[in-house]
């Protein structure tokens, strides 16, 4: 957070998992982003996985390679991005940015 100071920060809302122990190692790891954004007084926007699916691909539902090919094809990268968590943080922050384009275009507007 110190080296890149980021303006915000993007993060996947919680979702239920059917797997216990991935459930609670995604939770420890939330809290952490979220405590080190809250201790560089850092604003978090939260997305829910069908929002960050919809805004990527256009569908909420879709699957890790979906993701996966359109994050690849959104930033013009020559290969998908591996492993698909990478390609996942990368959708956040695209989601991100969509979202906060269409809000500021909705504030001009006004």
């Amino acid at each position: 957070m110190a080296e890149w100071q980021p303006e915000v920060v993007a993060i996947e809302e919680v979702f239920y998992s059917v797997n216990a122990k991935s459930a609670l190692k995604l939770g420890q790891v939330r809290g952490v982003a979220l405590l080190a954004a809250a201790r560089q007084k850092v604003p978090v926007a939260e997305y829910a996985p069908l929002k960050i699916k919809s805004s990527v691909v256009g569908y909420g539902l879709a699957d890790k390679q979906q993701v996966q090919y359109m994050v690849a094809r959104l930033l013009g990268l020559e290969e998908v991005p591996e492993p698909a968590d990478a390609a996942d943080a990368l959708a956040v922050a695209i989601c991100h940015i969509h979202t906060a384009q269409t809000l500021l275009r909705q504030e001009v507007g006004r």
